[in-house]
């Protein structure tokens, strides 16, 4: 069926937190999509979820929202441990897919995801949502411009309070918990990403809880041609996100690169002149959800998508393994 003049049906897996900013919230402000159902293990759970963030139903139970023929696309908002089975289950069923981050437990899990996505032929999407901003486009045309130079350094920080209590899966490592999964996961993709490249692991360190999972993780990272970037992630800390980028001719200062709809700004130095960027706070939500759509109708890749989603989960394990722990 063509998906070409028609609203796209999104089902949400999991009546989750992140959905409502994730897909309800931009979903809501656009004609061209539908929130057609929500599952949950719970059916009374989805029932209320459904009733209260506007679904046209619930549905108890993930494999049935999956088999569901009214469908068209699957959000998996449920946590790491279910993204690689259901994700693939979906696309088997014949539904795109936007997953959440971090795609997988695994880089073998990434790959089994991305080769159900090319042998079915259809779109599956990490949500790292910062990356279609206009922010982030914007760091990007500057650094392919060539404008900073030959790139020497880059510096990416997240950090943020999460409170260690009962039902936190961000503690918990079996889901996929941990400061470098949930938290690290962006910075080291936003390091990849302006690095274009791979990275191989210098040194890398991290602080445990008693449970198992890192409160907090650092690693140094070394890319081709000699450009070299430090990553730092902690749960324990005040919220902050910054990326710095130092080229040979100039540099580049991110403020909240993450989610620059609560504020930004970006400061570019090249040749001793400085000037400042701040952009919309529209949120980078919403432009992700307009690049899947899009990206679904034209039969299209996305840039976080296919190879750089296995590639992602191949750099977080290695450092990960590189790590001395304490």
């Amino acid at each position: 069926m063509s998906l070409t003049n028609k609203p796209i049906r999104i089902g949400a897996l999991g009546a989750s937190r992140i959905a409502v900013k994730a897909l309800i919230e931009p979903a809501k402000a656009r004609d061209d999509v539908v929130l057609a159902a929500v599952a949950a293990r719970d059916g009374a759970k989805a029932q209320a979820y459904a009733q209260a963030h506007g679904f046209e139903r619930a549905v108890s139970g993930y494999q049935a929202l999956i088999d569901d023929p009214d469908i068209d696309a699957i959000y998996n908002g449920l946590p790491p441990s279910r993204h690689a089975d259901l994700s693939i289950a979906a696309l088997r069923a014949g539904k795109a897919v936007l997953c959440e981050k971090p795609f997988a437990l695994s880089a073998d899990e990434a790959r089994a995801m991305v080769a159900a996505a090319d042998e079915t032929g259809l779109l599956l999407m990490e949500a790292f949502h910062y990356r279609y901003h206009p922010m982030f486009v914007r760091i990007m045309e500057i650094v392919r411009s060539g404008q900073l130079g030959r790139l020497r350094r880059i510096d990416a920080l997240f950090e943020t309070s999460v409170a260690n209590k009962p039902g936190e899966l961000r503690y918990d490592p079996a889901l996929g918990g941990g400061a470098l999964m949930d938290l690290g996961t962006y910075p080291v993709h936003w390091a990849r990403t302006v690095a274009g490249a791979e990275p191989t692991v210098v040194a890398a360190t991290q602080r445990l809880t008693q449970g198992g999972a890192d409160i907090a993780t650092a690693a140094d990272l070394r890319f081709p041609d000699g450009l070299s970037a430090r990553i730092t992630t902690q749960m324990d800390q005040p919220s902050k996100a910054t990326l710095e980028v130092e080229g040979e001719l100039g540099r580049l200062h991110a403020v909240n690169p993450l989610a620059p709809q609560v504020g930004n700004l970006l400061t570019v130095e090249i040749g001793g002149e400085e000037h400042t960027e701040t952009f919309t706070q529209e949120t980078t939500y919403a432009f992700q959800l307009a690049a899947f759509l899009e990206h679904l109708r034209a039969g299209t890749q996305p840039p976080t998508s296919g190879a750089d989603a296995i590639a992602q989960m191949a750099a977080i394990e290695a450092i990960a393994a590189a790590a001395v722990k304490t």
